[in-house]
């Protein structure tokens, strides 16, 4: 192919400059999670390799102590490659075998070759990919997963607090009968924890890793036991519940694994976007909104109105559900493209998966401090329009029918009275039956304790 010129200064070689050259397409280079994901799988394939009597315990050794410095982020500088790059992540696999064999040349004094040695007993088509899988499964355990139930307890909390807080339910956004702060609260809590639930049962797909598979499934070059002593290694040294591809071939032509767990993202940022849009709602105001809850002031929310103040974080959160939305798209599509034995599209699959779990995570914990926590009600402004609601009409209808009852809505709504004004002026019922039929806090419970 001819010459290439590498900076003097790279660690990187001629394969990786090649693909420097090659793909000057976003200014966006790989991930440092699936950089590190890769050094990882690099240092454990070195131990493997030493202990199979692939690569000798010297090589192997400064292999793995190179592949720990990467992994720890000291060498991001040396990663220049676009995402957008061979559909398979050749051209990362390389950079990081380039990368690794002259800092572990360095050690040893003696060259190290980025095929012979650090790529032993692999391939990008198995490599690449795992490292996706790696990535995902520890940023979804480690980040978005506790991020998720911090979220969750804060929300329980507040739950707790506005458990006697009774407000104006609402239906078609139309006044409904009445519902507790709280059991509002306790639902969106319950929608975060169902995410976390749908994420623990999409992670042992997530977690299993293509790896052994080498060039085609056939693990062609792969000494026996190669795959499950690696994937043994980082399963302990990470502690994640990783495991070898049951497959290989169904693991390395496909991406299904990854493709569902994007759609689970979706549904948590689906979930989060409902529970922030309705604080939004009921914080709007001061005066021409619901203004049912306030909002920590976080900062000024207008360049010419002064005093404006916005919601801005859970702003913050409907932004990333719709970048998440379209990162899902892409997901999807790239991992329709699988044809034979590889998809050809892992590059900007994994940028995009790995950029939804991260922005949940960051998204979540912000959310839960900065708004959910300091979230305060007024609750004089709240039971006042749960009491104004006409919808609490709805529990005289066993005793006066809904015909009257609906005649007690529309003369309400005439003159601007309330319902218990209207059926106390047509004497329909005692003044001691009304009131037990329309205490509010009382109809948020179903009319009964329970």
């Amino acid at each position: 192919m001819g010459a290439v010129e590498v900076p003097a200064d790279a660690k990187w070689g001629a394969q990786t400059q090649r693909a420097v050259e090659n793909f000057p397409v976003s200014g966006l280079r790989l991930d440092p999670l699936l950089v590190r994901a890769l050094a990882e799988i690099k240092g454990a394939a070195a131990r493997a390799n030493a202990a199979l009597g692939v690569v000798s315990p010297d090589v192997a050794g400064a292999v793995a102590a190179a592949a720990a410095e990467v992994a720890a982020g000291r060498w991001d500088d040396q990663f220049p490659v676009d995402v957008f790059q061979t559909g398979s992540g050749t051209s990362s696999n390389m950079n990081v075998n380039e990368v690794l064999a002259t800092l572990a040349g360095e050690r040893l004094g003696a060259k190290v070759h980025p095929n012979d040695h650090v790529n032993a007993s692999q391939s990008s088509n198995d490599v690449f990919p795992s490292a996706i899988h790696l990535a995902a499964t520890r940023e979804i355990t480690e980040a978005l997963i506790p991020a998720l139930g911090h979220l969750a307890e804060t929300l329980r909390r507040q739950s707790g607090r506005f458990a006697e807080v009774v407000k104006a339910g609402r239906t078609h956004l139309m006044d409904a009968t009445p519902v507790t702060l709280g059991q509002e609260m306790g639902g969106y809590a319950q929608a975060v924890e169902n995410g976390v639930e749908r994420l623990h049962a999409a992670l042992p797909r997530v977690a299993e890793l293509p790896l052994g598979g080498t060039a085609v499934g056939t693990g062609i070059n792969a000494p026996a036991g190669f795959a499950a002593t690696v994937v043994g290694d980082l399963s302990r040294a990470l502690d994640l519940p990783l495991t070898e591809a049951r497959n290989h071939f169904e693991a390395q032509g496909g991406r299904d694994a990854l493709v569902e767990c994007s759609g689970v993202l979706r549904t948590v940022a689906v979930s989060l976007y409902k529970v922030a849009n309705d604080v939004r709602w009921m914080a709007s105001g001061p005066r021409t909104g619901l203004a049912e809850i306030r909002l920590p002031d976080l900062q000024p929310g207008s360049s010419i109105m002064p005093g404006k103040v916005n919601p801005v974080v859970p702003e913050a959160v409907c932004q990333v559900v719709a970048q998440v939305m379209g990162n899902d798209a892409a997901v999807a599509f790239a991992g329709s493209a699988g044809t034979f034995e590889l998809n050809v599209m892992l590059p900007v699959l994994g940028r995009n998966l790995l950029e939804s779990i991260r922005l949940l995570a960051a998204v979540s914990r912000l959310f839960a401090d900065a708004c959910v926590a300091g979230i305060e009600a007024d609750e004089e402004r709240c039971r006042a329009y749960a009491e104004a609601s006409p919808a609490i009409v709805t529990a005289l209808n066993p005793v006066l029918g809904y015909e009257r009852a609906a005649e007690a809505v529309k003369e309400a709504a005439r003159t601007g009275r309330s319902v218990r004004e209207v059926v106390r002026e047509r004497q329909w019922l005692a003044d001691d039956e009304l009131d037990a039929a329309l205490d509010v806090l009382a109809l948020t419970r179903g009319g009964r304790d329970r």
